[in-house]
């Protein structure tokens, strides 16, 4: 399967700020993984997809009232019970995410126990082979 790239947008609300009036990091945590769940959920049933860990969750500019949170999730590392989705959050003010970072989902049974999901990806793009090389290097 080729990586495909899912939109996740939210407005930046008054009760989603912190105590410096900026988006608090939890809130945008909280639609981070909602984000690649998304991506994940595109090629496994959403009931058998559990979030393991978030990597690298790097906050590079804060976000305010009033912005649109965009997020841009997409698979980008397959192992053979997991996958790691790439998330971006970027707002149309500038092309620099405000966020970003990765997320290892694993394929679970009913009783929560990982099994083998099947899934290959084709990367042919630059920027998806820099991703899953990446990818390949988180723990």
């Amino acid at each position: 399967m080729k990586p495909e790239t899912f939109s996740y947008v939210r407005l930046v609300k008054s009760e989603d700020l912190n105590h410096h009036q900026t988006l608090f990091a939890g809130r945008c945590a909280e639609w981070f993984v909602e984000a690649g769940f998304i991506a994940a959920a595109s090629v496994l049933p959403p009931s058998k997809i559990v979030c393991l860990k978030l990597h690298g969750l790097q906050f590079t500019r804060p976000m305010q009232s009033g912005d649109i949170a965009h997020f841009e999730s997409k698979i980008i590392h397959t192992g053979r019970t997991s996958l790691k989705v790439y998330v971006a959050l970027g707002s149309r003010d500038t092309k620099k995410p405000a966020v970003s970072g990765f997320i290892t989902f694993v394929h679970v049974d009913e009783n929560g126990a990982a099994i083998l999901h099947g899934l290959v990806l084709e990367l042919t793009e630059p920027e998806d082979i820099e991703l899953n090389e990446r990818a390949a290097n988180l723990t």
